[in-house]
C-alpha cells in the first residue's frame, strides 16, 4: 500500500481492510452508547423511588406538625420551602430532557426497539438546547434558568439550615454537588459547556439526571434529618408496656436474674423508678429470684413509673411467673448411669472396641469399667477399649460415685461377634464384567464390606481357572501373568479367581476365614 503500482485486487482489499476497520469502530461506539443510557436508565430509577420515600415522610412530618405543632410546625414549613425549590428545578430539567429527546428524533425508533443509536449519539440537542447559535460563549435563557435555580437551591439551604448541627452533612453536601463553576484543575472549560456542549444526547441526559437525583437525595436527607432530630428532642410516652426478662424455668440452687425495662427502652429515664426490685442500672431493674424450693408458679411483680416530658408521672405494673425444677446432680441421682457402644451393639472378639460411658452428675474422669473374660483399658475421661476373649456375650460394669457421694454400679451386656468373613474383589465387586483383554490389567484385592473397623488386607496369591484349562497358581495380586491363557477367550465365557490368601492388618492375632471366588464374565 505504501508503494509501487497497486492491482485492482489489491486495491479491492484494502478498501475493504477499511470498511471492516469503520465497522469495527461503529459497533464500539454503539456498545458504549449502550452502556451509557443503561446508567442514565438506572440513575432515573432511583430518583424516581427517592421521591416515593419521599412522599411517606413528608406525610409522617405533616402528621406530626398536626399532633405537635410548637415542635414540628416550623420544621414542616421549612421542609415546604425546600421541596418547592428541588420540584421547580426538576421540573426545569424534566423539559430539558424532553427538549432534547424531541430535537435528537428519540419518538423516531422503530416500534418495539428501545435504543435508537443515532438519536443518542447526537451532539446538536444538547448544543442548540443550552447555547444560542451553538455558540459556547452564549448560554440559552432555559440554560441560564437551569444555572439560576441550582444555585438559588443550594444558597438556600446554606442560608437556612447553615446555623443547624444536624443539619451540617445536607449543607456540605450541597455545597459539593449543588455547583455550576469548576471546582478543580482538571479542565478550563465552564461547567456548563464541560456538561452540554458538544455532547452526545445520551451523555447530556445522563448529566441533567445526575443533577435531578442529587437534588432529590439531598431534599430526602433534610427530610429524615428533620424527622429525627425532632423525635430525639420531644419524647413523649402515651403507649407503653413494662418487659420482663427473666428465665421461665431456673434450677435449684442455681442463682437467676430478672430484669425490668420499658418498652421503648432508654438508658435514662426521667423520674424512673422500679418496685420490688434488688437494683436499677441504666434504666434498667435487676432482680434475684427465688429459687432455694422446687416447685411451680413463683412469681414477682411490681410497678415501673417515670415522667413523661411535660413531667407528668405513668406508672406501668408488672408481673412475672416462673417455675423451679431440679439441679443436673439430683437428676442425674434419680436417672441412674448411661453407657453406649461407640461402634454399634455388639463387641467384635480379639479387637479393641471403643466404649464410652458416663453416670449422670458424677466426674466421669474418676468412673471404672470392668468385663470379666475381656481386656479393658481406659482412653480417657468416659472412654475405654474392650477387647472381648472367648464366648458369646460380655458383661460390663461401669462404677463410680454419685453426687452425693454414694457409689453407683451398673451392669451392661452385650454380644461378642467373630469379624465378617473378607471376600475377594476384582474393581470393588466380587462378581465382575470385561473383556477378555482387560483382565490381564486386573489386580486381586481382599475387603470386609459395610465393616467400621480400620482393616486392611495383602493378597499373597490365588489360582487362576478359565473354561477347559487346568487353573494355575499365581503369586501376588496382579493378573498380568494369566494374558497368554485369556487371549482366546470368547463373550461368555466365565474365569475364576479362587483359593485366595492374603494377609490381614487391624484384626489382631484372629486367622481369616476362606476368602470366596471372585468370578469374571467374559464380554
Amino acid at each position: 500500500m505504501a508503494g509501487g503500482k497497486e492491482t485492482p485486487r489489491q486495491k479491492m482489499i484494502n478498501l475493504m481492510y477499511l470498511v471492516f476497520i469503520a465497522m469495527l469502530a461503529m459497533q464500539i461506539d454503539q456498545e458504549i452508547i449502550r452502556s451509557y443510557n443503561d446508567t442514565k436508565d438506572s440513575l432515573e430509577e432511583t430518583r424516581l423511588l427517592t421521591q416515593d420515600k419521599n412522599k411517606i415522610f413528608e406525610q409522617t412530618l405533616y402528621q406530626k406538625s398536626l399532633s405537635s405543632p410548637e415542635s414540628f410546625g416550623p420544621a414542616y414549613q421549612q421542609y415546604l420551602k425546600l421541596k418547592s425549590q428541588v420540584d421547580d428545578l426538576v421540573g426545569s430539567l424534566d423539559n430539558a430532557k424532553t427538549s432534547m429527546t424531541k430535537f435528537a428524533g428519540m419518538e423516531t425508533r422503530g416500534e418495539g426497539d428501545d435504543f435508537n443509536f443515532n438519536a443518542l449519539n447526537n451532539t446538536d440537542a444538547s448544543t442548540h438546547y443550552f447555547f444560542t447559535d451553538a455558540n459556547e460563549g452564549k448560554p440559552t435563557k432555559a440554560a441560564q434558568d437551569i444555572v439560576g435555580k441550582i444555585n438559588g437551591l443550594r444558597e438556600y439551604i446554606v442560608a437556612n439550615f447553615g446555623n443547624m448541627p444536624q443539619m451540617k452533612q445536607v449543607v456540605s453536601r450541597a455545597q459539593k454537588s449543588l455547583i455550576t463553576e469548576n471546582t478543580g484543575k482538571k479542565t478550563k472549560k465552564k461547567w456548563l459547556v464541560g456538561k452540554f456542549y458538544n455532547q452526545p444526547l445520551v451523555a447530556a441526559l445522563a448529566n441533567v439526571e445526575v443533577i435531578q437525583t442529587e437534588a432529590r437525595n439531598i431534599e430526602s436527607d433534610a427530610l429524615a434529618n428533620m424527622l429525627q432530630e425532632k423525635v430525639d428532642a420531644d419524647i413523649k410516652f402515651n403507649a407503653f408496656e413494662a418487659i420482663v426478662s427473666a428465665p421461665d424455668v431456673v434450677i435449684q440452687g442455681e442463682p437467676a436474674v430478672a430484669k425490668v425495662v420499658i418498652g421503648n427502652y432508654a438508658s435514662s429515664v426521667p423520674g424512673l423508678s422500679i418496685s420490688n426490685v434488688d437494683r436499677v442500672e441504666n434504666g434498667q431493674g435487676f432482680k434475684s429470684l427465688s429459687t432455694s424450693t422446687v416447685g411451680d408458679n413463683f412469681n414477682f411483680g411490681g410497678n415501673i413509673s417515670f415522667k413523661d416530658a411535660n413531667g407528668k408521672e405513668i406508672a406501668l405494673p408488672f408481673n412475672h411467673t416462673y417455675r423451679v425444677i431440679a439441679g443436673a446432680k439430683e437428676v442425674a441421682f434419680e436417672s441412674g448411669a448411661l453407657l453406649s457402644a461407640d461402634k454399634m451393639n455388639v463387641l467384635y472378639r480379639g479387637l479393641a472396641n471403643p466404649v464410652s460411658g458416663s453416670i449422670l452428675g458424677a466426674d466421669n474422669s474418676q468412673t471404672t469399667l470392668s468385663a470379666a473374660g475381656a481386656s479393658v483399658s481406659k482412653v480417657g475421661g468416659g472412654r475405654w477399649n474392650v477387647t472381648p476373649g472367648a464366648g458369646t456375650s460380655v458383661v460390663l460394669t461401669i462404677s463410680g460415685k454419685g453426687p452425693k457421694g454414694q457409689v453407683i454400679s451398673q451392669k451392661f451386656t452385650y454380644r461378642i461377634k467373630n469379624v465378617p468373613r473378607p471376600e475377594g474383589q476384582i474393581r470393588g465387586e466380587n462378581v465382575t464384567s470385561m473383556p477378555a483383554s482387560a483382565i490381564p490389567n486386573q489386580h486381586v484385592a481382599v475387603a470386609m464390606p459395610d465393616f467400621d473397623f480400620p482393616v486392611s488386607f495383602t493378597v499373597n496369591s490365588f489360582m487362576f481357572k478359565i473354561p477347559g484349562r487346568a487353573p494355575i497358581s499365581v503369586s501376588g495380586n496382579s493378573l498380568a501373568s494369566v494374558a497368554p491363557l485369556v487371549k482366546n477367550l470368547r463373550s461368555g465365557d466365565i474365569c475364576y479367581v479362587f483359593n485366595i490368601t492374603a494377609t490381614a492388618s487391624g484384626i489382631g492375632s484372629q486367622p481369616l476365614k476362606k476368602i470366596p471366588p471372585v468370578v469374571i464374565n467374559v464380554q
